[in-house]
């Protein structure tokens, strides 16, 4: 099924959003199953296996959003400065990408058991070492490994929770794996930030590393995960190549080059551990991205058109991000703002991009819209290390907002594009 950024999405593979289960049901139906197929909610959704999948993330996810804009700050304070800190995500994030585009034959090789016990170790056990890292270049050897793990990890979450979850429920399921991926999104970042401000960086890098090993253990006993498929599909190049997949893919790309600037260099603007803080606007950030995240997936599934949440998205973080060069009351409206606008557009990129590959292709797709969240996090904690050093923080954040008010412009071509 193909569509515009205005028609419904059918079906995702990635935890980080919500499908209807009646959808879902329909879907499958008129696909593969029979019209004897259980009724919704005839399965429960909080099986062994699903639990453990959203305990691994839940702790996962801990550790990455923990150490997320902690690292950076670090590597700034041990003399690398803005392009250091700049460094450091980018490093992550390149890795990540890296590992992202070989998931797909991983999986085929190892199976998502073995993956995700991998990715989680590559992303937890690594962080110890930022304990005797002195310089950058230690630090971001460090930061290389746990890249490739967290890229690792974002696949296979989601797409071993919909091999796993009753089918007509997937969506419910998917739902709760959001939650488990989010709320460390809320507290996280200013805990790490808070931690480091009241005593120093040894306790986060610690935490970072430590609660991790849990979801190690919960991957392990996950004894009813699928077994290898060998059968080859189709690649993450070849994904690239269509049209109707780039456009989302750049659109959501720029809302996290965004994103990717934020979180790195926020806290070297406003430093501290009080309200009026990054440590302060970033806990609004996450409590407004959960929020909005889980608004949009459940609007979608109500009126069967997420992509009419794209524009409003694109507006709410550009205001967002331009406010956040501010102090006091503005700075906690802009991380509101940009929160919002992030939460939206990522549930509705990503339903955008499972209506526009086929079912066998939903891993692919995961892969593509994961790939436009890191790659572009990468590349704003980068490229806006040198624009920062040229000139200033406050420009940098009005850059970003320029930069999403142009990508309405993918908008309307989409639409004609497939029009036509």
């Amino acid at each position: 099924m193909r569509g515009g950024f205005g028609v419904s999405a059918h079906l995702r593979v990635s935890g980080k959003a919500g499908l209807s289960r009646v959808k879902l049901a329909a879907v499958e139906k008129g696909r593969s199953e029979s019209p004897g197929s259980e009724s919704p909610g005839s399965d429960s959704l909080f099986t062994p296996a699903i639990l453990l999948i959203t305990g691994a993330a839940f702790a996962s996810m801990f550790g990455f959003q923990m150490l997320l804009s902690v690292v950076p700050l670090y590597a700034s304070e041990v003399g690398g400065g803005s392009m250091g800190a700049g460094f450091t995500t980018a490093a992550f994030m390149g890795t990540t990408v890296l590992a992202q585009i070989q998931m797909p034959r991983i999986l085929r090789r190892f199976g998502y058991r073995s993956s995700l016990a991998a990715g989680i170790a590559l992303l937890g056990v690594p962080a110890f070492l930022y304990v005797l890292s002195e310089s950058v270049a230690s630090i971001l050897a460090v930061t290389l490994v746990r890249g490739v793990g967290f890229g690792v990890v974002t696949v296979v979450f989601a797409a071993l929770l919909a091999e796993l979850a009753p089918p007509e429920r997937r969506g419910e399921a998917l739902g709760l794996l959001g939650i488990s991926i989010t709320v460390p999104t809320i507290f996280c970042n200013a805990l790490g930030l808070w931690l480091v401000a009241n005593y120093g960086f040894g306790i986060v890098f610690v935490l970072g590393a430590a609660v991790p090993l849990l979801g190690v253990v919960s991957a392990l006993a996950i004894s009813s995960a699928p077994e290898p498929n060998r059968e080859r599909g189709a690649g993450f190049f070849a994904g690239l190549s269509r049209g109707p997949l780039l456009r989302v893919m750049l659109l959501f790309c720029s809302m996290t080059i965004a994103a990717g600037m934020v979180l790195t260099f926020l806290p070297l603007t406003n430093p501290g551990s009080g309200l009026f803080s990054a440590t302060g606007a970033l806990l609004f950030f996450g409590i407004s991205v959960t929020v909005f995240r889980w608004w949009a997936g459940r609007y979608a599934d109500r009126s069967g058109n997420p992509g009419i949440l794209l524009p409003p998205g694109l507006v709410s973080a550009a205001v967002g991000v331009a406010a956040l060069s501010g102090d006091g009351v503005i700075l906690l409206l802009g991380a509101l703002l940009f929160g919002a606008g992030f939460g939206l557009l990522q549930n509705s990129t990503l339903l955008l991009t499972m209506e526009r590959v086929s079912k066998k292709e939903y891993g692919l797709g995961s892969t593509l819209w994961n790939v436009a969240f890191d790659l572009g996090t990468g590349l704003g904690a980068l490229v806006f290390g040198f624009v920062i050093s040229a000139t200033g923080f406050t420009a940098a954040f009005y850059m970003c907002a320029a930069l999403l008010v142009a990508t309405l412009i993918i908008i309307p071509l989409d639409r004609r594009r497939l029009a036509g």
